[in-house]
């Protein structure tokens, strides 16, 4: 019973501190937002471009050709072959006459020019797609060896430039939030322990009177608590709201609908859950600190 007693005569003092140190408070809330909103904004920039790039890498496949005149069962040995490689997502099978047919699609000369030629030039042909796109060129290397391939195309060269891009993006947009949650919880530790700082005198005469350290040090981490999830609020409402309105202003994509952005579903739900833990476990973790460390207790 002792404990609840202490437990809750601490969260009735945080409260009250709160609103008696209403200018710091104020401070501590508004540092804790505009770091915030600046994590989230680098959240949604990140995830958001890492599905770009994990999207692209997935279109990216090898064009597997089979030789002139290979015949039917040929090209499903062929194809079983490519299946049993160690890394292999999927293999769609595409006819020469399926080929013709697309590319009589694509103009008026392709579909005259198809249709005059006796015998159909084209050649039988596998999509291939790979679990990691790093696999692209010895997969591919590997399918040439096979009897009956006549080429097995990636984009040799442009691929590893791309695939070199994204590996970079991905590790700049990750240091960027990490830096940005470390920049976050350096500020708002250090203007909640400016906050406490000047409330020693309060601390010390709580330690004349014989309170121990857990019943002086509680309320001031409840009220880093408090001060930290007052401070995501604002962050929280302008991610919810700000991405979802964008979202459904672009319809969810890009550059003629090519890029795809994350779905707001569930993704805001976690970044809201990200901010209010950040904000929430640096304010009790600053609080704790500065009574500790700087008031010597």
């Amino acid at each position: 019973m002792k404990v609840f007693r202490i437990i809750g005569r601490s969260i009735r003092d945080s409260f009250k501190s709160v609103f008696r140190n209403f200018s710091l408070s104020m401070a501590s809330v508004i540092c804790t937002t505009i770091t915030l909103v600046l994590v989230a904004i680098a959240i949604v920039l990140t995830v958001n471009v890492n599905h770009i790039t994990k999207t692209m890498e997935e279109e990216l496949t090898i064009v597997v050709y089979a030789k002139k005149g290979t015949k039917e069962d040929q090209v499903n040995e062929l194809e079983k072959k490519i299946k049993e490689i160690k890394g292999i997502k999927e293999v769609v099978y595409k006819s020469k006459e399926e080929w013709k047919l697309e590319m009589k699609e694509y103009s008026d000369t392709l579909e005259v020019t198809l249709d005059y030629l006796d015998n159909n030039p084209l050649l039988d042909s596998f999509i291939v797609k790979v679990n990691d796109v790093e696999d692209l060129s010895p997969i591919a290397k590997q399918i040439k060896k096979f009897d009956g391939v006549e080429s097995a195309n990636y984009g040799e060269g442009m691929v590893e430039d791309i695939i070199g891009v994204f590996n970079v993006i991905k590790t700049a947009t990750l240091v960027v939030v990490v830096a940005l949650v470390l920049v976050t919880a350096f500020l708002i530790s250090n203007t909640i322990k400016l906050t406490i700082f000047s409330r020693r005198n309060e601390i010390e005469i709580m330690r004349l009177v014989g309170s121990s350290n857990i019943s002086i040090k509680l309320p001031f981490i409840i009220e880093g608590f408090l001060l930290g999830i007052v401070g995501s609020l604002i962050p929280i409402i302008l991610t919810v709201y700000g991405y979802i309105i964008a979202y459904e202003k672009l319809g969810g994509k890009v550059s003629f609908g090519v890029i795809e952005f994350v779905k707001p579903m569930p993704f805001i739900l976690y970044t809201a859950l990200i901010l209010v833990a950040i904000g929430s476990i640096v304010g009790m973790i600053g609080s704790s600190r500065a009574v500790r460390k700087y008031l010597k207790i």
